[in-house]
């Protein structure tokens, strides 16, 4: 039996189409082994979101390449999407995936080996599965029947992007919004829920744009899912402000098993700012989308993404952003410090910032966030909770089951008070904060 390792770089919907093509490799007879492992073919499903993630995935092709200099090396995904010629002439890479491509993964090992057979030098029988996406109208068909986290799944439901932001190079990587049909998703949803999944996750490179080429809508996507027999919650990921409408935020707020979760891509709390990085909204829209929220639904998590040192960003653009964090108190604030990406217009914008000042802002940030967190999280101290147990943890020589309420507030439960199992719902009360992240019961 051929074995297969795979290594996945970068975001949620990478790690979805990993997931799908092992399972492609395994219903074709590999057997699945770890990276680390000597194997026949590997895998690296690359990322291309900075320069840094660019360098990283060449780390991984060329680190399968020494562990086994006989294995097939496939790189697949975004890296090689947007360094087609850079790919193409690395000798270390046997077969490129472009995105839209990854569910013909086992017809390109076969057609390679095919190939291979045929060729005095194995080195110039490479295969590529590589098209242009900035064209492409058809979603990429896949279809996962078994989740590896077993309780949580996550579900692409959208590919590509129209947005266009000035510091990102993913529409170039993934094409323009291409939407998966409302039928395909439910479809999965069904197989998902009848391995033991518990929890869905909609996941896409521009969520917000589901529907956009099919007439369809996020909403009407989500009502269809909380009709599935046994689906018990519904979690969405990072969203744009110009989705929640007052008719979304109502609609939405009847799903029962909705997880009142919302992650808002801010950026910048400057409008200034955000105009420059080609955002399609200013700060007293996101603002108010926040307050619908917050209205909707007893409690909501509201967390966000911010960029520190944008090209141009003056030391006054950086206190509007202090001061608009300040007035939102997300729940959490995924910070990060500008990183140019070579091919989008602001690695070439004037004013780049000092990578000391980077990290200055990001620490005052990260500072006043924290505080906002522990805000949120002492809501829940003494209040019942249900939570769903995910797994285990080993604490300071103690283990802990692991489990998240709707709002993915982290709750541990000390081993000698529970006698129940992982991906199990049970109710639980916090009395104190374990660490700054966790809540124990």
């Amino acid at each position: 039996m051929l074995k297969a390792a795979l290594h996945n770089l970068g975001c949620k919907v990478n790690a979805y189409e990993t997931e799908v093509m092992e399972q492609l490799l395994i219903e074709n007879g590999y057997e699945i082994v770890d990276f680390a492992d000597k194997a026949d073919v590997y895998v690296i499903n690359t990322c291309s979101v900075t320069n840094i993630a660019d360098r990283k995935s060449r780390q991984m092709i060329h680190q399968a390449a020494r562990r086994n200099p006989d294995a097939i090396i496939v790189a697949a995904g975004c890296y090689v999407q947007t360094s087609k010629e850079e790919a193409a002439n690395d000798p270390d890479i046997d077969i490129i995936i472009g995105n839209n491509e990854k569910n013909r993964i086992v017809e390109l090992l076969r057609e390679f080996e095919e190939k291979r057979k045929n060729e005095s030098d194995s080195k110039n029988a490479g295969i590529t599965g590589l098209h242009d996406l900035m064209h492409e109208v058809t979603y990429e068909q896949m279809l996962l029947k078994k989740s590896m986290e077993h309780t949580r799944a996550f579900i692409k439901v959208q590919d590509g992007c129209n947005q266009f932001c000035t510091y990102c190079i993913i529409p170039y990587a993934r094409g323009r919004v291409r939407s998966r049909t409302i039928e395909d998703v439910i479809e999965e949803v069904r197989l998902l829920v009848k391995s033991g999944v518990k929890e869905v996750v909609l996941t896409g490179i521009h969520v917000s744009s589901y529907g956009v080429d099919t007439g369809s809508s996020l909403i009407e996507l989500i009502e269809a899912i909380s009709e599935v027999d046994g689906i018990e919650r519904i979690r969405l990921s990072s969203l744009e402000p110009r989705v929640i409408t007052d008719e979304f935020v109502d609609r939405l707020s009847k799903i029962d098993m909705i997880c009142p979760h919302f992650h808002l891509s801010l950026q910048s709390g400057s409008d200034s700012v955000l105009k420059r990085m080609n955002r399609k909204y200013d700060t007293a829209e996101y603002e108010k989308c926040c307050e619908r929220l917050r209205a909707a639904f007893t409690h909501p998590a509201i967390t966000t993404d911010i960029i520190c040192g944008f090209p141009g960003e003056t030391d006054a653009e950086f206190s509007e952003t202090i001061e608009f964090v300040k007035r939102i108190k997300f729940f959490e604030t995924h910070l990060f410090k500008y990183s140019k990406r070579k091919g989008t217009v602001a690695a070439g914008m004037p004013g780049q910032i000092t990578e000391a000042v980077k990290a200055e802002r990001s620490h005052r940030l990260s500072e006043i966030q924290s505080e906002y967190k522990k805000e949120f999280m002492s809501y829940y101290i003494g209040r019942e909770e249900e939570i769903l147990v995910e797994d285990t943890e080993v604490i300071d020589g103690e283990t802990y089951y692991v489990g998240l309420n709707k709002e993915y507030v982290r709750f541990l439960i000390p081993e000698s008070k529970y006698t129940g199992t992982v991906n199990t719902f049970v109710i639980v009360t916090a009395h104190t904060f374990l660490n700054p992240d966790s809540l124990c019961t």
